[in-house]
């Protein structure tokens, strides 16, 4: 299970009081999930939120991001199949076959660029397809 989640603060839209809130990726089971929770200090708002599937929402990704930075995913060896890589991401993400082949040619030249956890579970997949990657910070 690969795992990635912050707590922020922010203002409640309801009664412009101190709103906590939770967010998180996970990778469990061959499965994509997020979730969102919050809760206002001053009045009762508050809510959560889970899902699972190829694409998490924006806002949760871009919290991760601002919080623990972005991870750039990369080949690294010998030239792979192309046809296992695009097996991997087509999988992953559910893609078109055009869409696939685009990200590939990013994967071989200066990487894909996502969350912690959206970028193990690309790596875990093309590994299972026997393509070396690795994965470090995207500064």
């Amino acid at each position: 299970m690969v795992t990635q989640g912050v707590r922020v603060r922010e203002t409640c839209d309801a009664c412009g009081g101190r709103l906590v809130r939770d967010v998180g990726q996970f990778f469990d089971g061959g499965v994509l999930g997020w979730g969102s929770e919050g809760h206002c200090e001053d009045c009762p708002h508050g809510w959560c939120e889970q899902d699972s599937g190829p694409v998490t929402p924006e806002d949760v990704r871009q919290t991760l991001l601002r919080a623990h930075g972005a991870v750039r995913l990369r080949l690294s060896g010998d030239a792979p199949s192309l046809v296992g890589v695009l097996r991997a991401l087509r999988g992953a993400r559910e893609l078109s076959l055009p869409a696939a082949r685009a990200q590939a040619a990013q994967l071989a030249g200066a990487g894909l660029v996502g969350t912690l956890v959206e970028m193990e579970i690309l790596a875990v997949r093309l590994r299972r397809q026997s393509v070396a990657v690795s994965t470090g910070p995207a500064a």
